[in-house]
């Protein structure tokens, strides 16, 4: 079945297959990670084949440019322009390697961060010009865009709070991977959040926001309903073909 989606509305309404592509996004320290985990397990616990993955990253060169983007110590000087080339380059690996085989082979994708990411950090975040962010994503990605963005969103001081707590927490001997994008000022995550509540106040079909602030089981219960309505549309629509 062809691998391709479109960017109006739910992307199986345009094109039937059985796989759907779920992506979480959200501002640093609001639970994706661990909300992917959960919901991962029931679907696999529902009997669907779940894949999860994560951006930037997912496949060996993938791998590759997350270090150079994110950890290394040789990035100081990099670009917003040169920034925003790199996601897109693992984003297009990922996209054609792993994602749209998925897809046709009718698995659920859960991936931890998409294009969005990108609309905010390298648009909103660093300044670049929307539309040739957008021209650089759609040359990435081509058609194969979310059935569903579950958005989970915490303020900028709860954000910080707790990357501080995950950074204090973590093994006493092992010093914390130097993370450069956690390294930006305060005003760069407010400009993050602005941008994120703008997309998702442009598609309100795909992108869900979710209180990141709630409690683990209430959030998980509010990520389920969204993805449980997903999976009696898809349903639905399927058997009326």
């Amino acid at each position: 079945m062809d691998h391709r989606r479109h960017t109006e509305g739910p992307a199986f309404e345009k094109n039937l297959m059985n796989g759907l592509f779920i992506t979480f996004e959200g501002t640093e320290g609001s639970g994706k990670t661990t909300q992917i985990a959960l919901l991962a397990k029931r679907l696999q616990d529902e009997g669907r084949v779940v894949r999860t993955l994560r951006e930037p990253g997912g496949t060996p060169i993938g791998e590759e440019i997350r270090y150079t983007l994110k950890h290394s110590d040789k990035n100081q000087a990099m670009t917003p322009e040169a920034e925003l080339l790199l996601m897109n380059a693992s984003r297009a690996q990922l996209v054609r390697e792993i994602i749209r085989p998925a897809l046709e082979a009718g698995e659920i994708v859960l991936c931890d961060r998409f294009y969005d990411s990108t609309l905010v950090y390298q648009g909103y975040g660093r300044g670049l010009d929307l539309t040739m962010v957008r021209a650089v994503i759609d040359v990435a990605v081509g058609e194969t865009r979310p059935d569903l963005t579950l958005l989970l969103m915490v303020p900028v001081v709860v954000s910080e709070a707790r990357r501080q707590i995950r950074i204090s927490t973590g093994p006493a001997n092992i010093p914390p991977l130097r993370d450069r994008m956690e390294e930006a000022d305060r005003s760069f995550f407010e400009r993050v959040e602005q941008g994120y509540r703008a997309i998702a106040k442009s598609e309100t079909d795909r992108i869900h926001m979710l209180d990141g602030t709630k409690s683990l089981e209430e959030v998980t219960q509010a990520i389920w309903k969204e993805v449980s309505g997903l999976l009696m549309r898809q349903k639905k629509i399927e058997a009326e073909h």
